[in-house]
């Protein structure tokens, strides 16, 4: 017998509850980034608990950001997407993404897109250094770690190489660069959406639509490389879906979980922290009873960190020149302790209150695979002293996955819950009022 179908009021009574309780545990966190500051707290930054500083912006790129959360609200609550197809809600969820992620860019202007890649303490300024021979600069990475800039000593040398190929090919006008690399980063959430289809069925993936499209994390979404992990990280889980689906077998399972092993070995030459993600299709294949699959994972990941090695770049030795350059340039000035607690100030803020909801109900959906990676690598890095200021763009390739138990029943096989469309909707506010009040360094 199937379950009863939830019920609506008091399927709202929990969400308005788990609005609440993120609510006070957002407030009290930033109480205690306030009192950090004002204990003169060894964080690095008075605009704790983000990195940047504190200045009210209003203008004409101020109401972009509300329009485009209204019309999606509107649109999920009148019941439009049921009525779509699925590639159409795809479509929409990219087209809608992209939308508010450069809406709330737009804050700042034009600026919004080009003032990370105008930074000195970002890659672009790194990409004269590869001149005409990138595999020098492969060769030499590691050993010039103190001659790059501050975001590429604490990461591989894909995202420079990426930005010198972009500029190989004629993209050079800073407004095209930002928003191109803004479109690719969108591209996780058709992905998600994919991922979730796959694991729990479409139902609960039209429901999780909403949750993606408005995340308050889409601030940093916009032009940042990090989104570039995420979109790979999501494409590798999908194929590692496909390749442990239950009808696929032979070299079509061999093929989708090479794929996804080549993915995250892709991922790990552009953010030290990718590796987390494969966890996740670990625990996908194990859940699937398909654990032979990580054999030919494991094998497809190492393909890129082995080529990359035959080439002059060492991917452990990066890793350790990553954390020796973070031992003495930020560890002696943020504390430790004040940092790990306000970096879960900064997973829920960033996550927004659909967070909340995925952690109470993490134990009652099938897809705790995704939770366990993303999950796993927050955790690491906080208990590792790593979290010390800027992990809201650090974190983004594993936002997506903290969120979807959110979508979950309340009890395990029941019927998924509507669509969360106050925490999405209080979510959005978060990020439209973080982004007019924080001048991000990113």
């Amino acid at each position: 017998m199937s379950e009863p179908p939830a019920d609506p009021p008091n399927a709202a009574q929990r969400e308005r509850r788990d609005a609440l309780c993120w609510l006070l545990l957002g407030l009290g966190g930033l109480v205690l980034a306030a009192l950090a500051v004002q204990l003169d707290a060894r964080l690095g930054t008075a605009s704790a608990p983000f990195l940047g500083r504190y200045k009210i912006r209003v203008g004409p790129g101020s109401v972009l950001a509300p329009a485009v959360a209204a019309a999606t609200l509107w649109l999920a609550a009148s019941g439009r997407f049921t009525r779509l197809r699925w590639h159409e809600i795809q479509l929409f969820g990219y087209t809608a993404g992209l939308a508010w992620a450069i809406a709330l860019a737009l804050v700042d202007g034009w600026s919004g897109l080009t003032k990370t890649l105008g930074s000195p303490e970002e890659y672009l300024g790194d990409v004269r250094q590869v001149g005409d021979s990138p595999l020098t600069y492969l060769r030499h990475f590691t050993a010039a770690a103190a001659d790059h800039s501050v975001a590429s000593r604490g990461h591989p040398p894909g995202p420079v190489l990426f930005l010198w190929a972009l500029q190989r090919i004629g993209v050079t006008d800073h407004i095209v660069l930002g928003f191109l690399i803004t479109a690719v980063s969108v591209l996780t959430i058709p992905l998600v959406l994919a991922a979730v289809r796959d694991s729990v069925g479409e139902e609960a993936a039209r429901r999780y639509l909403p949750v993606l499209v408005l995340a308050p994390y889409a601030i940093w979404t916009a032009v940042s490389l990090d989104g570039l992990v995420a979109v790979l990280g999501a494409a590798a889980i999908v194929s590692g879906l496909r390749a442990s689906r239950r009808r696929v077998r032979g070299w079509a399972a061999t093929g989708w979980a090479v794929l996804a092993g080549l993915l995250i070995g892709l991922a790990s030459l552009f953010s030290y922290s990718a590796p987390w993600l494969g966890l996740s299709l670990v625990c996908v294949y194990f859940a699937r009873r398909r654990a032979s699959l990580n054999v030919l994972s494991g094998i497809g990941a190492l393909l890129p960190v082995l080529g990359a090695q035959l080439l002059g770049f060492g991917w452990a030795d990066g890793l350790v020149a990553a954390e020796t350059d973070y031992a003495s340039r930020v560890a002696p000035y943020r504390s430790v302790l004040w940092w790990s607690a306000i970096s879960v100030v900064v997973l829920l803020l960033a996550a927004g209150p659909p967070l909340y909801a995925s952690a109470r109900k993490v134990r009652n959906t099938a897809m705790w695979p995704f939770l366990a990676g993303a999950g796993a690598a927050v955790v690491f890095t906080i208990l590792a002293g790593l979290a010390r200021g800027g992990v809201e763009h650090a974190w983004l390739p594993f936002f997506p996955w903290l969120t979807v138990a959110a979508v979950a029943p309340e009890r395990p096989a029941g019927d998924p819950p509507p669509a969360p469309l106050l925490l999405v909707g209080l979510g959005a506010l978060v990020a439209v009022l973080v982004e007019g009040a924080l001048v991000t360094p990113w």
